[in-house]
């Protein structure tokens, strides 16, 4: 559903535009909510509603006795936040998110199939570098799994 990266910046009120080509996809399947929390490697994950419903019922059966189990779906679902596009497409995000991911005007959109990513541009460009080099050996081990 969403492929593609993108460079964006935020507007002087703190709002970032979804790109367009992610914009298209969202109307396709008439997704207008969307749910923002904190991802990996310090970006941010951007879900639609029903792939939200379908992380959710994941980690919702995941054990809650478990230390590390409860520290994740904490830190996941606590820094989570449901937004509409406005009518240009833009969005706004928290304050806590932003410092999470380390965003303060230049982000990368990145498109990972079921989700989005909104990464602050260095970080992008620090993860891109150090993985770019073992992309093949990672798809070698992945596809020989």
């Amino acid at each position: 559903m969403f492929y593609g990266e993108f460079a964006h910046s935020l507007d002087r009120k703190g709002r970032l535009i979804i790109p367009s080509k992610f914009r298209e996809a969202l109307k396709e399947a008439y997704a207008e909510k969307l749910y923002i929390t904190r991802g990996l490697d310090k970006c941010l994950f951007v879900f639609t509603e029903e792939e939200w419903k379908t992380q959710e019922g994941k980690f919702r059966s995941i054990s809650f006795t478990k230390s590390e189990h409860r520290k994740f779906n904490r830190l996941f679902f606590s820094g989570a936040q449901d937004v509409v596009a406005d009518k240009q497409g833009r969005i706004l995000l928290s304050s806590y998110l932003k410092d999470y991911a380390n965003i303060k005007r230049e982000v990368v959109f990145i498109g990972v199939s079921n989700r989005i990513e909104i990464w602050a541009k260095e970080s992008w460009k620090e993860f891109y570098d150090t993985s770019k080099e073992s992309y093949e050996e990672i798809a070698e081990n992945l596809i020989n799994e």
